[in-house]
């Protein structure tokens, strides 16, 4: 990391009047304001996680700077250590104290054996219309399971708090590299049987999705909070990336701090 203190905000038009403060102040420390992300070391999104993800896939999951958030005051953010109100605590800890940078999980995204894709907080694969979708889920060269339902979430640590704490997934320590398979309205019969919980995953493992073609075999894909454009798909497969999302951490404001803040 160099010692540049080159800043980019995204989405910063969401708050451009009360945005104005942090620029003065970013520029009153040294810290320089540039217009492409490529120039900075310091990325910052404006609003709450979904600003955060956006800032995250647009910027490429660079792993040559630190990413870090800014919600508006009356918004809470698992990703964002900061808000509208205490931004000059994120400039002092930049600028003047030892940075506390907090990494979280990466998962890598293969859509049938070609597109690539990074995703910070999960992958989901839905049926896109009123009828269940069939999944062959692979662990490895293992058939695990023949899946019917509404769908797959495939979510990261920190992603766990989301769409898949929504379905009674559990919440994983990001310290803890792995992904997390939860079940969407999961069919269990005769014909199909599946675990009928989620199941956790551990960093050298592969999964593989085979969608059953049986008519309904274009789905929705889900990443993070965008959707894949094309249809027919026949495989995905998910693994935890090497690549980390660096944020830059507020002192005493854990990742437990912030489930904490939000849940209870």
């Amino acid at each position: 990391m160099t010692e540049r203190n080159n800043i980019f905000f995204y989405n910063q038009e969401a708050a451009q009047q009360k945005l104005k403060p942090v620029i003065d102040l970013a520029k009153e420390n040294d810290f320089t304001i540039v217009d492409n992300p490529k120039d900075a070391n310091i990325i910052v999104s404006i609003g709450g996680d979904g600003a955060f993800l956006q800032a995250v896939r647009k910027t490429g999951f660079r792993q040559d700077c630190l990413y870090a958030g800014i919600t508006h005051s009356d918004q809470a953010g698992l990703y964002c250590d900061f808000n509208l109100d205490n931004y000059n605590e994120m400039l002092y800890s930049l600028q003047h104290e030892e940075k506390e940078v907090r990494r979280f999980p990466v998962i890598n995204v293969q859509i049938n054996g070609e597109n690539e894709y990074k995703c910070l907080n999960e992958v989901s694969v839905r049926s896109a219309i009123i009828k269940s979708i069939a999944i062959d889920v692979h662990i490895d060269d293992l058939h695990f399971e023949t899946f019917r339902g509404d769908g797959l979430i495939i979510a990261t640590p920190t992603g766990s708090t989301g769409y898949n704490k929504s379905t009674n997934g559990a919440v994983i320590d990001p310290m803890i590299p792995s992904v997390q398979v939860s079940e969407l309205a999961s069919l269990n019969n005769n014909r199909y049987r599946t675990l009928g919980s989620s199941f956790v995953l551990g960093k050298e493992r592969t999964l593989n999705l085979n969608i059953v073609q049986d008519g309904n075999d274009y789905p929705i894909i889900g990443l993070d909070n965008e959707a894949y454009p094309v249809q027919n798909i026949k495989q995905v497969t998910v693994t935890l990336s090497d690549d980390v999302v660096k944020t830059v951490k507020l002192k005493n404001n854990s990742y437990w701090d912030r489930v904490k803040r939000t849940f209870l």
